[in-house]
């Protein structure tokens, strides 16, 4: 080789302009990986989309290379990267184009809105988990839900009007903390604990139902030090149940992190929360300050961080890799995140309504009354959107029927309407008839019709809607949310969307299902395999 044709690449130089606008937005964030996330939301939150030579200068002043700032920032929907820094803030208008938003005229919301804003950047998104409010647009940190053409127009810049919510006074005038101080001073102790939850069978909320004492043990019986991570980025298309806990009882999951940490041993909190929720953001600071100021010294240090909008993040190996600054990927395992997860320590990944259920399952066997749940651990919270009366989160047994929670909690099926099929779990759970409505609505109840329940996001459909087009839409939303890691879910699922739109089906489907479902990775491209799945079995041609 000719050496003379050898050259040494440096790094991109600098703008100065970039470098000072840059250091200002970013000032008293630490160096380091870990700061990536915060410093790309500092930089959109200033200029509404992420300029590169800002990117360029972050990665200067993070004391990291380019590729380690501008790889996650090309990865997330939530991020917008340009070119040159905007002369003002960009207007960014993400449109929710999940299926009961779709159901409830977003397209039609989504042509008018880029008519009407030419100066705005409007994009679809997917799921915005305010499917009981469809069609959803979230703007200038608001969420709005239902959204008109007029209420995107007048919305407002400046913190959003929060929803009523239990406040720390409130929560500790019912009993809050008092079991977290109870266990603090070793009465009940850790053992208590762990069997108080296996004795109530409570499981895990989030999708996999894995029993709780159990995951806690695994964690615990790890040398230390280890770390509690309050999983608060639920992306699945039709789940709000998380949005419901945090924005109406934010104290009660805390306390389940702070018992959590207490049992195993763990010194640190993490809650990981969706970008797309700036409401349940907004109380989440607010009350952690207040803790702060009352409970100083007495609780787990708690790390609030952003997500920027990946559904991979649900995966609890992807999630600790977005806290750490990298490309959300989900690991190789083992090892376990119980062995080695943040950090490479153990941890203890919860999602918010198993934490929720947590504080009223042990306050109903130690105290105090004022929280007590005796029923928490035998019930959870059905989100019910799509052709429904009243779209909405529902508490119901584990194991009520669609039928039940359709007709008894939603108020029926809207007028001119009668129930075709529904899907239990959002994209991934499948695709069902409604012959299967008196189905029982509990882990393991639904695997052998080719589904399962997981975070119980149910969408409802009717005869105005195609199950085919529901899956196309399913296997569109895995496509564009696949992290591209392993080729099966990354080829699989955009060949099988392409057959779905093209009529195709078949060998062809059920091939693809097999290859999903036995070599991806992750439970996303596990899972895409079951809408092909359930719409071959229970619909035919759809």
């Amino acid at each position: 080789m000719d050496r003379r044709a050898v050259r040494i690449v440096g790094p991109p130089p600098v703008h100065a302009d970039a470098l000072a606008q840059t250091r200002e937005v970013l000032a008293g964030l630490a160096p380091g990986r870990r700061s990536v996330l915060t410093a790309l939301h500092r930089i959109q939150d200033r200029w509404g989309v992420l300029p590169r030579p800002c990117l360029t200068a972050a990665a200067r002043l993070l004391e990291l290379t380019p590729v380690d700032v501008c790889e996650p920032a090309a990865f997330y929907h939530g991020f917008r990267v340009v070119e040159e820094i905007p002369q003002r803030p960009v207007r960014r208008i993400r449109v929710c184009t999940g299926l009961p938003c779709l159901m409830a005229g977003a397209r039609g919301l989504l042509s008018t809105v880029r008519t009407s804003a030419p100066d705005a950047l409007v994009e679809e998104t997917g799921c915005l988990g305010h499917c009981d409010g469809a069609p959803a647009v979230l703007t200038e940190g608001r969420e709005l839900a239902p959204a008109t053409p007029e209420a995107v127009r007048r919305v407002a810049e400046g913190a959003p009007e929060l929803p009523e919510y239990r406040d720390l006074d409130a929560y500790r005038a019912r009993g809050g903390y008092v079991l977290l101080e109870a266990l603090r001073r070793g009465d009940p102790g850790r053992e208590a604990i762990l069997n108080a939850l296996e004795g109530a069978g409570l499981r895990g909320l989030g999708g996999a139902g894995f029993p709780t004492a159990a995951k806690w043990r695994a964690v615990k019986s790890q040398p230390g030090p280890r770390h509690v991570v309050v999983n608060a980025d639920e992306s699945e298309p039709g789940a709000f149940k998380d949005r419901h806990c945090l924005e109406r009882d934010p104290h009660r999951v805390l306390e389940g992190a702070f018992i959590a940490a207490r049992v195993i041993g763990a010194r640190d909190v993490h809650v990981y929360l969706r970008d797309e929720y700036p409401a349940a953001r907004s109380i989440l600071s607010r009350e952690l300050a207040a803790l702060n100021r009352w409970a100083t010294g007495r609780l787990p240090r708690v790390h609030l961080h952003r997500g920027a909008g990946a559904y991979i993040c649900g995966e609890e190996s992807a999630l600790l890799e977005s806290i750490e600054g990298r490309r959300p990927l989900p690991r190789l395992r083992p090892p376990y995140v119980a062995e080695r997860g943040l950090q490479d320590q153990p941890t203890l990944v919860q999602n918010v309504e198993t934490l929720y259920r947590v504080t009223g399952t042990l306050a109903a066997r130690f105290g105090p009354a004022g929280i007590a749940d005796e029923h928490a651990a035998g019930r959870r919270f059905f989100c019910l959107s799509g052709r429904v009366t009243r779209p909405g989160v529902y508490e119901a047994p584990r194991g009520v029927s669609l039928r039940t929670l359709i007709e008894e909690h939603a108020g029926g099926m809207p007028a001119g309407h009668t129930l075709r099929a529904f899907l239990p779990c959002g994209a991934s759970g499948g695709i069902l008839p409604a012959t299967l409505a008196d189905q029982s609505l509990e882990f393991g109840s639904l695997e052998a019709e080719g589904a399962f329940i997981g975070s119980a996001s149910v969408i409802v459909l009717s005869q105005a809607d195609a199950p085919r087009e529901a899956a196309a839409w399913a296997l569109d939303f895995l496509a564009r949310e696949s992290c591209g890691k392993c080729t099966p879910c990354r080829l699989g699922t955009r060949q099988a969307r392409n057959q779905l739109q093209g009529r195709g089906g078949g060998e062809a489907l059920r091939g693809l299902a097999e290859v999903l479902a036995e070599g991806s990775i992750c439970g996303l491209g596990q899972s895409a395999a079951n809408p092909l799945r359930t719409l071959e079995r229970h619909f035919g041609d759809g």
